[in-house]
């Protein structure tokens, strides 16, 4: 399922082997937490702009439109027209983030809805039943998301529960690929390393998890409040712990140094919302750090956003028109902005793929941060 291609240092070039296609790793997956790229971006779009995997959130989906309405429309990919791999997040993080009020217990988590209040019961048999509706690609265990400072005991206890859950997620995913109206009998299964900043107890984990040869391995509970060198320093220690000859995915991060950085360190998979939500506030990302289109000096700018760029929008748009249609509250305007910051995106894992594959990825390193820290202007 998973080829190493080749190792530069510890960073991996592979191929990842799925039901619904091959993806080239290392590699960007572009989120669609509702089954949409917030910016009014559709599945075309993301044929378009080079996007190879999809990420929708199960806390989400089950909410609205409902995980059974959606396996009655034949599953995810069907549903949002989207033929490439899909991702889905377990829904363990929306659970500690969004929930006020929740009871954790060794049977799992009680919490309100976000949207209209009614209580919800969420363990790892649902997350797996409802992410085997969705019918996604990979399905991520159900874990607990301990805040990065946490106290030692707690973070320990909650790693073991985390654990437990993840065998309770294996055995409950067998079984539902095994049914016989199940949308995607060949659903994967990723579990998750935690433990917040305790280095130990992460080495502990990943040892744990790495036994149980799932078909992916995550670094959770990272970019939740720890600086980016405690992160750099636990993935130093961590990632050398999980299977080589499995994928090995950073959740939830990050910025395109955070990415570079990651890679360096044996990471196969990213996702972040950064691009897209910095997208909508006029933030876009080029080779040359950021620009803010909502800056004046931008009103008479002719030029695209990035010369040389290949998105839908730098082929065709004026940074001017582009600040008009934001200042204006105008939809097109968040669409383009978020359509350069995936294209960006996008082509940046290209380019780190061409470097692994040249073995040069620590020269491209050093160029793409030296150039994004000197802007043109």
């Amino acid at each position: 399922m998973y080829r190493l291609i080749k190792q530069e240092g510890r960073a991996k070039r592979g191929e990842f082997t799925t039901v619904h296609g091959v993806i080239q790793t290392p590699v960007f997956m572009n989120v669609g937490t509702v089954a949409a790229i917030k910016g009014a971006v559709s599945t075309a779009d993301l044929e378009q702009i080079g996007t190879q995997v999809e990420l929708s959130n199960t806390y989400h989906l089950h909410v609205r439109p409902g995980d059974r309405i959606i396996k009655q429309m034949g599953g995810l990919h069907k549903f949002m027209s989207w033929n490439k791999p899909i991702l889905t997040d377990s829904g363990g993080f929306q659970v500690f983030s969004l929930a006020g009020l929740r009871k954790i217990k060794e049977e799992g988590v009680t919490f309100r809805s976000h949207i209209d209040g009614h209580k919800i019961f969420m363990g790892p048999e649902e997350s797996m039943q409802i992410q085997s509706n969705l019918g996604s690609t990979i399905a991520m265990a159900f874990d607990e998301c301990a805040p990065s400072k946490a106290d030692r005991m707690y973070v320990q206890n909650s790693v073991e529960r985390t654990t437990r859950w993840l065998q309770r997620c294996q055995v409950e995913m067998k079984r539902l690929n095994s049914l016989e109206d199940t949308v995607n009998p060949h659903q994967l299964l990723f579990g998750i390393n935690q433990g917040a900043i305790y280095e130990d107890i992460r080495i502990e984990h990943a040892k744990r998890i790495a036994e149980m040869d799932l078909d992916g391995y995550a670094v959770g509970g990272l970019a939740v409040g720890e600086t980016h060198e405690e992160m750099y320093h636990i993935l130093d220690e961590v990632v050398p712990y999980l299977p080589v000859n499995k994928p090995t995915y950073l959740m939830g991060v990050g910025t395109p140094a955070n990415i570079l950085e990651g890679v360096e360190r044996g990471v196969d998979f990213f996702d972040c919302v950064y691009p897209t939500r910095n997208g909508r506030h006029g933030h876009l990302y080029t080779n040359h750090g950021k620009i803010n289109l909502f800056n004046a000096k931008y009103e008479l700018d002719s030029r695209p956003i990035e010369e040389g760029c290949g998105c839908p929008a730098c082929q065709r748009y004026s940074r001017a028109y582009i600040r008009h249609l934001l200042k204006a509250k105008e939809m097109l305007g968040m669409r383009l902005c978020v359509l350069h910051n995936l294209y960006f995106y996008n082509t940046m894992m290209t380019e780190i793929r061409d470097a692994l594959d040249a073995g040069r990825f620590a020269e491209y390193k050093r160029h793409k941060l030296d150039s994004m820290a000197t802007p043109l202007e």
